[in-house]
Formats: C-alpha cells, structure tokens, sequence
C-alpha cells in the first residue's frame, strides 16, 4: 500500500442548514474521526487542514442556484491544490470531510492530471441538476452532476476542464432500490448497483466487477467517494438524510475494500457523518473502524478474469 495521507477537508458549504439559524455539522467529521485515532491506526502521515471559507447564503432564495457558489468554487480549486500535489507524489490522500461536494475537489484535481474514474458508495446519486429539477441549490446533492457537465458553469466548468468524469467513467454503488434517478442513469449508461442488487450478488463480486472495469488502459485511475449514509440508519444515524434500507457494515467492509486496495485507486474521501447527531460517538467510532479496515485489512481475494 502506498503513504497514506490524510487531509482534512471540513467544509460543510454543499449542505442545507439543519434548522433555521444552524450550520450543518458535518464539518465535524474530521475531528471525530481523528479523536478515533484514525491517522496512528493508519500508519498515515500528516496532511492538514483546507480551511473552508465561512458557511453565509447571504440573501440567497429558491431559483437563484447553487448557494455559496462562489465560496464552493474557490474551495474546490484549492482542496484540488492539495489533492493534485499528493497524488503526484506517488501517495495516497484520504480526504476527510465534509459533504459530498468535496468530491469536485479531487475530481477536478485528477482532471487535471488525466483521465480517471470514480467509485462512489453513496445512499443516492447526487445527481440533481437543471434538466431534472427546479429545486437546486445544495450542492452535496448535486456534486455528481456537476462533476458531469450538468449545473452552472462556475461550478461544472472549473479551469475550463469541465467535464471532470465522463458519464461511462462512474460507478455507483448503494443506492436506495427505489431511487428515482435511476431511470436516468440508466438512460446516460452510468453504471450502478443498489443495495438489493449489491445484497444478491455479494458486496465482493460486485466490487471486483467494478474494478476490473475501472482497471482499464483508457483510465489512468479511478477515485472512491464514501458517504456515510450508504449504510443503513440502524447502525449509521448521524447523517443530514437517514433513509432505511442502506448496507450494513459486514457488506460495506468488502466492498470499500477491494475498491481502495486497487493499485489503481488514487485516493478515498469520506463524507456526511454528522457528530452533532452521534452524542455518543458509535457512528463515528464504526465509520472509522471501517475505513482503518478497508485499508489495512487483508488484501481482497483476486477473481478469475
């Protein structure tokens, strides 16, 4: 396994407040987690803050776009800084938000190196954009759209390299079985396993198959994109949208591992855990738990091609 590095990324920019007056707490991820010792667990080296800009809608309404827009530009270009520098450097950044739009952050970053794809573990697709909704705004809902051309150019058009990912590029993996946007991913080809699916075929042959096809010579790698709400809210409450029927740990586990054990696996993020709604820290402490085993656990059994 290459240096692990991880790189704190606590922005919380994408998310819609909690409650009138309140900032959404995922931006508290990082700090649980590195109060389970996630970094001396890991063996990691040290890779920092990418201090966000302060959460303010100003007078944002309905209809006016992505809130915080401006802040969500300058943040990603400079967690993309970050992201770019370590995997040039042969290591491996975990990213630790955060909500999901810090996924543009390395999507851009590894845009500007080449060509990659991405794996993402996620409770829905995040990809709500102008053509299927008139209710945008929260861009941790709608990262993936971004990230593939769709939504305002001063987010999905970054540096003039937009598209970050192509369509045939992206795996999705864990979304509710009654996902509206399903018919519309299937209609773009944009490859993707729900958790009923995931639970018939096993978490390990589905995450080998999703390798093989990412471990391609057209791709110069693939990123994996973890939010916690891909598990159910049984075990994983702390999130900003618990919706039931997610995975459960023991199917997570293998499927997380196989994806970052991959030489071909340029970096994790992890995103959406809430400590706010975690008072005893159980979530935060089974998340860690499954990252730290994810990647320092046995190497995953390799399938015959």
């Amino acid at each position: 396994m290459r240096n692990i590095v991880v790189l704190d990324a606590p922005s919380n920019l994408g998310l819609r407040p909690p409650a009138p007056g309140t900032v959404p707490g995922c931006c508290k991820l990082a700090g649980a987690l590195r109060e389970q010792r996630i970094v001396q667990r890991l063996g990691a080296f040290e890779g920092g803050v990418v201090v966000p800009p302060r959460y303010d809608r100003g007078d944002w309404q309905e209809g006016d776009g992505v809130f915080n827009a401006a802040a969500l530009a300058r943040y990603t270009r400079t967690l993309a800084d970050r992201i770019e520098g370590h995997v040039k450097a042969g290591a491996f950044p975990l990213v630790l938000g955060g909500d999901c739009s810090i996924q543009l952050g390395a999507t851009l970053a590894l845009r500007r190196i080449g060509r990659y794809g991405l794996a993402a573990i996620d409770g829905s697709a995040d990809f709500r954009h102008p053509g299927n909704s008139t209710r945008i705004g929260a861009a941790a809902g709608e990262e993936l759209a971004l990230a593939t051309g769709r939504g305002q150019a001063d987010l999905a058009d970054l540096e003039g390299l937009g598209p970050y990912l192509r369509d045939e590029d992206i795996r999705l993996l864990g979304m509710r079985d009654g996902d509206e946007d399903r018919a519309e991913l299937t209609a773009l080809k944009i490859t993707h396993a729900t958790v009923g699916e995931i639970r018939e075929r096993g978490a390990d042959d589905i995450a080998r198959a999703v390798v093989r096809t990412l471990e391609v010579q057209a791709l110069d790698g693939f990123w994996v994109h973890l939010d916690a709400d891909a598990l159910d809210p049984g075990v994983m409450p702390a999130v900003d949208s618990p919706d039931d029927g997610g995975l459960l740990p023991e199917e997570l586990e293998p499927l997380l591992r196989t994806l970052v054990r991959s030489p071909h696996c340029a970096g994790l993020n992890v995103t959406i855990y809430d400590p706010d709604l975690d008072p005893d820290g159980s979530a935060g402490a089974l998340l860690a738990d499954l990252v730290v085993a994810a990647l320092t656990g046995p190497e995953p059994e390799k399938s015959p091609r």
